[in-house]
């Protein structure tokens, strides 16, 4: 069989089932719709605003109460996921969606050119009988990632490679989702010095982060044993038993896809081509996560590199014509297009709650919960507290600036370091368990996994994690963080 021909025959590398799609899409538009009935139950309210420097920002310790009218039309609740693209959110949605497009066509040319293939296939071979050191590296790894420079949405740009490895080391797709997105994900909640949670909220409360950093770096590995112990069960389990896999069958066909014994032409040309564009991406990704003033610019510097080098790797691997790499491309574009309904319904939760004027009646609400409270008692009201509005508001710097300005003014009896490190927990697990978290949604879409099925597994490795969160949360209040 011709390359060509193999490639034309390879499966979408993002296949959600029919099963899965219906499932997250009710679940979503049930949270949707039980949002625009809060519209009508809870009374209205607002914050002012005022100038400061030059700028109108919230002032979020001036609630008032606005006159009880009628809640969010319906029609609106049910535009919301297209009218959330006229706000604020609206550059941000389009360009996570663009990401997403962009990385998912990208490695469909790649998988169809033998790109994936050859590159894992040089891993498998120098790592083979390590093949779990290899796991637990590529867990650090990537837990490092999103601990030390934040990093999460970026990460889906390598779960088909992790993927693909895990599957030719003999465990599947599942194995390739816990020691990256989940892995990536313990890191962001286990923050050392992560920009966009620990290092902005300690910006925000006028507080050092390099202070009692021993402490976040017991937490980090603490969760790390955690995980490691998660994926040496999992993994150990599938070894003895292979149908007893959570992906079996979602694996089959990219089983038979790795495991055929075909000679990959140009293979080495294929093997540099990718290398030097995955170095590329490695570059653009640490110089715009390090640098302050252009942070902002991340995900659209990746877009350009995912877009145009990813295209140029493509044809000098495969020695296609453009035409030819495009319609690859476009294959891929077709089969990521339901995850971008997913991120527009989760995200327009949130537009509901605003434009129906109950956010604020809510944030006020709990917010009064903190007052009068035991630091003991405090520390566990101020973690329920993130976690409520992180089903709300998915954007770590969002929450961050309307968080950290309540507490900021407020007599807690609490160090601001041990804020920020309720903060932190509160923020970041729960991007691996709330379906309004697109990451989540589209990481599990490319497993063909469930949300209902990853709750279902996933629940006992979460109920340990949030019983050490708590116990750490007491450990830090005992020892004065």
């Amino acid at each position: 069989m011709s390359r060509q021909k193999s490639a034309e025959q390879n499966n979408k590398l993002v296949n959600i089932s029919e099963k899965s799609f219906v499932s997250v899409l009710i679940l979503l538009f049930v949270l949707m719709a039980a949002a625009v009935v809060l519209t009508y139950v809870l009374p209205k309210g607002a914050y002012q605003t005022v100038i400061v420097d030059g700028k109108e920002v919230t002032d979020y310790q001036s609630y008032v109460p606005l006159p009880d009218e009628s809640g969010l039309p319906v029609w609106k609740g049910l535009l919301a996921p297209f009218l959330i693209l006229g706000t604020g959110d609206g550059l941000s949605l389009i360009m996570l969606s663009v990401f997403l497009l962009v990385i998912v066509g990208t490695f469909q040319c790649m998988n169809d050119n033998n790109g994936i293939r050859t590159i894992v296939d040089r891993v498998i071979r120098r790592f083979y009988r390590h093949r779990f050191l290899l796991l637990s590296l590529v867990a650090l790894l990537f837990m490092l990632f999103g601990a030390m420079l934040g990093l999460f949405e970026e990460m889906l740009t390598l779960l088909p490679i992790i993927v693909i490895l895990t599957v030719s080391l003999g465990y599947d797709s599942f194995t390739g989702f816990l020691i990256s997105i989940v892995a990536v994900g313990f890191g962001f909640s286990s923050a050392i010095t992560n920009p966009f949670t620990v290092l902005f909220a300690s910006q925000l409360l006028g507080v050092n982060p390099m202070i009692n950093i021993w402490f976040r770096i017991l937490i980090f590995l603490v969760m790390y044993g955690l995980l490691e112990l998660s994926i040496f069960w999992y993994t150990r389990k599938i070894t003895k038993e292979p149908l007893s896999s959570y992906t079996y069958e979602h694996d089959a066909e990219l089983r038979s896809e790795i495991f055929r014994d075909e000679h990959i032409p140009n293979e080495h040309k294929i093997f540099l081509s990718y290398v030097i564009f995955f170095a590329v991406v490695l570059a653009v990704l640490i110089t715009f996560s390090a640098i302050d003033a252009i942070r902002d610019y991340t995900v659209p510097a990746l877009i350009g590199v995912f877009l145009l080098g990813g295209l140029f790797a493509a044809i000098v691997a495969s020695g296609r014509d453009f035409k030819g790499t495009l319609k690859s491309f476009g294959k891929g574009v077709l089969s990521a297009l339901p995850t971008i309904l997913f991120i527009l319904m989760a995200s327009s939760i949130k537009y509901i709650l605003v434009e129906g004027h109950v956010l604020p009646t809510i944030t006020h609400t709990i917010n009064g919960l903190v007052q009068d409270k035991n630091p003991y008692t405090l520390a566990l009201v101020l973690f329920l507290i993130v976690i409520v509005l992180e089903f709300f508001i998915s954007s770590s710097t969002a929450k961050a600036i309307f968080v950290m300005s309540i507490l900021g003014v407020l007599t807690l009896g609490l160090t601001k370091e041990m804020q920020v490190l309720i903060y932190t927990f509160a923020d970041g697990y729960t991007n691996l368990l709330f379906p309004t978290s697109p990451v989540l949604l589209i990481g599990l879409s490319m497993i063909g996994f469930s949300y209902f099925k990853w709750l279902k597994k996933s629940w006992p490795l979460f109920v340990i994690t949030y019983v050490l969160v708590v116990a750490f949360l007491m450990l830090g209040v005992a020892i004065g963080y």
